[in-house]
């Protein structure tokens, strides 16, 4: 089985991003880092222990990160995954807790016990992971694979909000991986918004998830997401931006890439990728997909997870 650790801000995407990986037998999750994003840290970790209970998810440790930016203030995103960061759904309180050492620790100690075996999956801002790289620089070499949702990388750059958060952090994380052998794969929005969830595919991935609590988690969050995009303007669907990240991160063929050097503004969170190959590269930015693919084994995994759980 696969190692991953997970570092989120556990809004709905995210949810569904662990549910992905919860439901993937050949995934062993070893751990999961909360980051202050969609909501606090608090209710991310309150997110994340209740979707383990959800999942029947044997005891994977939780740590509780940082409650804000390296630099800034976290900014006020209002609420466009809820007040809990959950839609509509509901999570009874759970009696697991988060573990007495802090998310930068957890990736640094997952990434010693299970060197260069294990994938890292950071949808969140990423101050946890630009703190571990900090007290264990030599990070980028004892990772097997690292996925990145974050970014926006059009042919007009434009903010993407996990860079807005926290810019200074997410600048050291791609600093520490320049030309090292094993590159980060970046899915940035330009990429992530094929992923459109619409209430037909919703309707088929319900039918075959058949009846439960899971089910009913599912259908709860994302209708909640897709009235806030209906109300935006978008239409009355959902993206999966953190889903898709963690389906490459499980199979990068999922995805072509290109190497490239990115650059991040410091004030808006923007995300500027050289793709000259003049420079040492320190990501690679995924640029093509195959939705159909990647939502065959998003029902394919989900719904046989609902059925195991009855």
């Amino acid at each position: 089985m696969d190692p991953v650790f997970a570092d989120v801000d556990t809004g709905i995407d995210d949810a569904i991003a662990l549910i992905y990986l919860l439901a993937s037998r050949d995934v062993e999750l070893v751990g999961v880092g909360s980051s202050a994003g969609n909501v606090g840290v608090d209710q991310v970790c309150a997110n994340n222990l209740g979707l383990l209970d959800l999942c029947g998810a044997a005891d994977v440790p939780v740590s509780r990160g940082a409650d804000g930016p390296l630099s800034t203030e976290l900014p006020d995103r209002g609420t466009p995954h809820g007040p809990s960061g959950l839609g509509y759904a509901k999570l009874p309180p759970s009696t697991r807790r988060v573990t007495d050492y802090d998310s930068a620790a957890a990736w640094v100690s997952a990434a010693r016990a299970y060197r260069g075996e294990l994938i890292g999956l950071a949808t969140a801002p990423l101050t946890n992971l630009a703190l571990a790289l900090r007290a264990e620089p030599e990070l980028p070499t004892l990772l097997r694979r690292l996925v990145i949702m974050g970014g926006n990388f059009g042919d007009v750059p434009a903010p993407e909000w996990n860079l807005r958060v926290d810019p200074t952090a997410t600048a050291e994380v791609f600093a520490a991986f320049a030309g090292r052998a094993r590159l980060p794969v970046v899915c940035g929005l330009n990429l992530t918004r094929q992923m459109v969830m619409t209430p037909e595919f919703l309707a088929r991935l319900l039918g075959a998830a058949r009846s439960g609590p899971l089910r009913q988690f599912i259908y709860d969050s994302l209708r909640f997401d897709f009235a806030v995009h209906r109300d935006r303007g978008d239409g009355y669907l959902a993206y999966l931006h953190d889903p898709l990240a963690a389906g490459v991160a499980l199979d990068p063929a999922l995805v072509s890439t290109r190497p490239a050097t990115v650059d991040v503004e410091s004030g808006r969170g923007v995300a500027v990728a050289d793709w000259s190959g003049c420079r040492k590269p320190n990501a690679r930015i995924a640029t093509d997909v195959d939705p159909a693919v990647f939502f065959e084994r998003l029902v394919d995994r989900l719904a046989s997870l609902a059925h195991r759980l009855g």
